[in-house]
């Protein structure tokens, strides 16, 4: 596949880097990175937009199959919770996408980040216990794939989701375990990594070279962040997370504050 002409010259320690960062979070927070990646890709390697966001789906497959691997191997993996939120999440993706040209983008970002103060707030309210099992019947499954609808819609319209918004809800709304809620979010994580990227391979959005550097440098770096965040109490995993999720805010207030126009005044 040819490389869009919207790649930049590849800066590969620049990738390389990048991909340690992400697989130590994936492995540690139960996210895929997208959310370190994509500004990465476009505020410092100078990719387009649209290409870094294709390029970042694809990059976190890898670390996202090695992190449910390492979380299996404990037994904190739930199939059936995973399938119904990538049941949701795929079928959010488009319909967000569909929104973006619907939506004031700025608002948006400004709701989602009062969504993740309150579950910031959250995180220090309710400790999960690491023995807990979601029981899922027929009510807890709907509302698994609508928490994974909403995850999809998120995605389109921000380019953000996945565990940011699947690991904090499991725990504080359902209850699960914190490394269940993390195994299950990096597995659902692969399905829609891997819908998504068949989309933009199509649209000619993804620079799979650079996907690969920083998949692979992720990859290898995984499984130490997912035996940290063994080692790690419920509550001090629920505390590291929360300040996770404040880099995510003042990433998020960096792109949806507003900009001056070049030439205008002071």
């Amino acid at each position: 596949m040819n490389t869009p002409d919207l790649a930049p010259r590849r800066n590969w320690f620049g990738l390389v880097l990048t991909g340690l960062a992400v697989g130590f979070a994936s492995g540690l927070f139960g996210v895929g990175g997208g959310i370190i990646i994509l500004p990465v890709l476009v505020y410092l390697l100078g990719f387009d937009t649209k290409l870094a966001a294709g390029t970042s789906l694809l990059a976190i497959v890898l670390p996202s199959i090695v992190g449910v691997v390492s979380y299996a191997l404990e037994g904190n993996v739930d199939v059936l919770l995973a399938a119904l939120l990538a049941a949701g999440s795929i079928f959010g993706a488009p319909i967000g996408s569909w929104l973006l040209s619907k939506l004031h983008k700025r608002a948006v970002q400004w709701t989602f980040i009062a969504f993740i103060v309150v579950v910031i707030v959250s995180l220090f309210i309710v400790i999960p216990a690491r023995d807990a099992v979601v029981q899922i019947d027929l009510l807890t499954g709907a509302l698994l794939v609508v928490v994974g609808l909403f995850t999809g819609v998120t995605a389109g319209l921000l380019g953000i989701g996945g565990g940011v918004i699947v690991v904090p809800v499991m725990v504080v709304v359902f209850g699960a375990s914190d490394l269940v809620a993390k195994g299950s979010s990096l597995l659902m994580i692969i399905a829609t990594g891997l819908s998504g990227t068949i989309a933009n391979i199509r649209r000619k959005n993804v620079d799979p070279l650079a996907a690969l550097a920083i998949g692979l440098a992720a990859a290898a770096v995984t499984p130490f962040g997912v035996w940290l965040a063994g080692t790690l109490s419920p509550q001090t995993a629920n505390i590291v997370f929360a300040g996770f999720l404040v880099l995510v805010i003042i990433r998020m207030m960096v792109d949806a504050w507003p900009r001056r126009r070049r030439g205008e005044g002071a």
